[in-house]
C-alpha cells in the first residue's frame, strides 16, 4: 500500500530520526509533507537517494492534511493541541509524541510489543506515542508481566541530554568543551551545569514532591498495561550521556520467578537484546545503545531484599525507540492487522 504521510516538527532532533527511521522502513511512502517552524521554513532533507519537499509551516493551507494516512507530530503539545483538528480533518492518523493526549480517555497510548491492539480504538484518529522513558521500561516490563503479573515497580533513570533535545546536546557539548578548556561555563538549557555532574531533576516538580517526568511514569505505566493497580514509583536523573537512556528497575511479581525463566523471558521477547554476563562490559551502556532499534537488558538477578523481586538494567536509543521508532511501529502494526 503506497502511503501519504506527514511530519510536524520535522527540522528538530525527533522529526530527524523519523525521515531516518520512515527511510529505512518497509513502508512504501507515496507522498512525504514536512512541516516545521517560520525558520525552518524552506529546508529540504535527504530522503530514499532523492531530496524531500519543502518544509511549510502550520497554518497557511487549511488542506495540507488532505489525503493523508498518517501524520507524526513532534513540535510540543501546545502545537498538537492547537492543531489535532487539522492534522485529522481528512482522516489521517494522527501519532503523536508529545504528552498532550496521553492521558485521555478516548486516546490509546501505545507501545505495539505490549499493547498494539489498542491502536485500533481511535474515536479522535489520535495515538499518543509515550514518554520515552516509560517505552522502554514496559517494552522490558511486558515478558516478566507475562509470567506473573506484576504488582511493583521501582525505577531509577539516567536520563541523555538528547533527551532535552537538540539544544540539550549541544550544550552538553558546549559545556565539555568548557570544563577541558577551563572557560566559562554555559547553563541555559538545564538547571545546573551537566558536563560531570548528575541532576536528580526532569521536567518540573508537582505538589507530591516528585517531577512531571516521574508522574508520567507512574500513570503510562499502568495505562499502557492495562494494570490500575500496578504501583509504579520513579526517580528521573539527568546524566552527562549524549544520547540513550537507561533505567535500573526492580519489580516485584505475584509469584517468586526463576532468574533464568525471566532471561529466557526476555530472551524471546520481541523488541529486546538481552546481553547479561557477569563480567566485564557483558551488559549494555548508553554508547553502545546510541542510534540502534532495540531496548537492551541485562544485570538480571533476584532481589536481595525481595523473595518475589527481580532487578534488572536496560538501555534504549530515547530519540529512537522512546520516539520516532515507536511512532513508525505503531503505524506499521495498524497496517499488518487491519
Amino acid at each position: 500500500m503506497a502511503l501519504k504521510i506527514a511530519i510536524v516538527g520535522a527540522s528538530g532532533a525527533v522529526g530527524q530520526e523519523f525521515l531516518q527511521v520512515l527511510g529505512a522502513s518497509n513502508l512504501q511512502i507515496d507522498e512525504l509533507r514536512l512541516f516545521g517552524s517560520e525558520r525552518s521554513r524552506g529546508r529540504q532533507y535527504a530522503f530514499r537517494g532523492t531530496t524531500t519537499e519543502k518544509v511549510r509551516c502550520l497554518g497557511e493551507d487549511p488542506h495540507a492534511f488532505d489525503g493523508l494516512d498518517f501524520v507524526f507530530v513532534s513540535a510540543g503539545a501546545g502545537v498538537s493541541k492547537q492543531y489535532a483538528d487539522l492534522f485529522t480533518s481528512g482522516g489521517a492518523v494522527m501519532i503523536d509524541n508529545s504528552s498532550a493526549f496521553r492521558m485521555d480517555n478516548d486516546v490509546p497510548l501505545v507501545v505495539p510489543e505490549v499493547n498494539g491492539s489498542d491502536a485500533f480504538n481511535t474515536p479522535r484518529n489520535i495515538i499518543a506515542n509515550p514518554n520515552c522513558t516509560t517505552i522502554q521500561m514496559v517494552v522490558a516490563l511486558e515478558p516478566i508481566h507475562r509470567l506473573s503479573p506484576i504488582c511493583r515497580v521501582h525505577v531509577a533513570t539516567y536520563q541523555a541530554a538528547s533527551g532535552a533535545g537538540a539544544s540539550g546536546m549541544m550544550e552538553l557539548e558546549a559545556q565539555l568543551r568548557a570544563f577541558v578548556n577551563k572557560g566559562d561555563m554555559p547553563v541555559e538549557k538545564f538547571v545546573a551545569q551537566l558536563a560531570c555532574n548528575l541532576i536528580p531533576h526532569i521536567d518540573t516538580f508537582t505538589d507530591n514532591g516528585y517531577t512531571r517526568e516521574e508522574m508520567k511514569m507512574h500513570f503510562e505505566t499502568k495505562k499502557i498495561m492495562h494494570a490500575p493497580d500496578l504501583e509504579v514509583s520513579a526517580t528521573c536523573v539527568r546524566v552527562p550521556v549524549m544520547r540513550a537512556h537507561s533505567e535500573a528497575i526492580w519489580v516485584e511479581t505475584e509469584e517468586a520467578l526463576d532468574v533464568e525463566t525471566v532471561r529466557k523471558a526476555f530472551a524471546d521477547a520481541p523488541g529486546i537484546v538481552l546481553h547479561d554476563l557477569p563480567e566485564p562490559l557483558g551488559y549494555p551502556m548508553p554508547l553502545d545503545a546510541s542510534q540502534t532499534d532495540p531496548v537492551y537488558v541485562g544485570r538480571i538477578r533476584a532481589d536481595l531484599a525481595n523473595p518475589r523481586g527481580i532487578n534488572f538494567w536496560c538501555v534504549a536509543d530515547q530519540i529512537r525507540k522512546g520516539a520516532a521508532l515507536n511512532a513508525v511501529q505503531i503505524a506499521q502494526y495498524i497496517l499488518d492487522h487491519r
